[in-house]
């Protein structure tokens, strides 16, 4: 992953206010390997790069982190109720990684980024925390490279039948005409 287009979506995200309240609020939250992720890189970079005047709006705030130590989904419920409580009208998807391979039948996640791994296309893949330096951070499972080319690209983890959907069901095409499919 280039320094250079990382320090690009830092600084995309630092010129928008809603964005970094929201890293601020999921940061309190201090949970391990914790980051916000897919959409709320991806879309925010998609609409620089198509030159829109406005962030599009989030269909939802993907909160991803890893605890192995916590198998039930009630704790994900808890912390959605915790980020309302700060951004209510925002609508908080918490989702622990190391409970995910049971419901995408793959084997038990090592990690945050290896959960991402498999996620259904390789610019979704992409994450952002605020540390506790107050500092912004970026991971990605498959670098940044392809993002910032306007690409949507399979995951070879994944049933290309899932990523075809997704394409279609969300639209993408048509609110970023720039964007193109990868076929790698």
């Amino acid at each position: 992953m280039t320094q250079a287009l990382t320090h690009q979506i830092v600084a995309l995200i630092e010129q928008d206010p809603l964005r970094t309240k929201v890293l601020e609020c999921v940061a309190q939250l201090d949970l391990p390997q914790c980051y916000v992720a897919a959409g709320f890189v991806r879309n925010l970079v998609w609409d620089h790069l198509h030159g829109f005047d406005s962030p599009t709006p989030l269909n939802d705030i993907d909160v991803i982190y890893f605890d192995r130590g916590d198998y039930g989904y009630q704790s994900d419920i808890d912390y959605e109720a915790l980020l309302k409580q700060q951004l209510p009208k925002l609508n908080w998807q918490v989702r622990n990684q190391a409970n995910m391979h049971t419901r995408n039948q793959d084997k038990p996640y090592q990690s945050t980024l290896d959960a991402m791994s498999y996620w259904p296309e390789k610019e979704t893949a992409i994450a952002v925390k605020k540390n506790c330096h107050g500092r912004i951070e970026c991971v990605s499972a498959f670098g940044l490279e392809s993002l910032f080319h306007l690409k949507i690209t399979p995951n070879p983890n994944r049933c290309r039948d899932v990523f075809e959907q997704r394409v279609q069901s969300k639209n993408w095409l048509t609110h970023w005409p720039k964007l193109t499919i990868s076929r790698s």
